[in-house]
């Protein structure tokens, strides 16, 4: 958890930077990645603390495994789900905002039970241990594109 709150560290100094795109790197601006990656972590927190424990099954996934651990999810390959679209009108204000419930929202996590899990479309189930390394993953994943947007 500490290295996602690190990210979240390095995301707050770049909100300066929100309205930086390059379209070589991405379709999204910097504040785009940003926002998208707290609309992910509170929709998967969220689908986590509603889950039962006692219902999850842990089953192999290569991908997962894969992804899990290389730490790196490949470019362009995936489409996000709506719900994780940031909405044009993102400002540094509310970057900030975003910011600050993901953080409140990842606390909440610590004190999910350890089989609380929620289902990815290509991973399967992650309990609360993988759901944490995938947010890291991802999010991560989105700080080298915002590294990349800003060289």
């Amino acid at each position: 958890m500490h290295k996602l709150n690190h990210l979240f560290n390095q995301f707050e100094a770049q909100i300066v930077n929100f309205s930086k795109l390059d379209p070589s790197i991405s379709e999204g601006n910097v504040g785009w990645h940003i926002v998208h990656s707290c609309l992910v972590i509170d929709s998967v927190i969220a689908s986590v603390l509603k889950s039962d424990p006692s219902k999850f099954k842990k089953k192999f996934s290569f991908k997962a495994f894969m992804v899990l651990l290389l730490n790196q999810f490949p470019r362009g390959k995936a489409k996000a789900p709506s719900y994780t679209m940031p909405s044009e009108e993102e400002s540094p204000a509310s970057m900030l905002n975003h910011i600050k419930l993901t953080r409140i929202n990842l606390e909440a996590l610590l004190e999910a039970n350890k089989n609380q899990y929620f289902t990815h479309p290509i991973f399967g189930e992650l309990n609360k241990k993988d759901t944490i390394r995938f947010l890291y993953v991802h999010t991560y994943h989105h700080y080298k594109i915002i590294k990349d947007i800003l060289k």
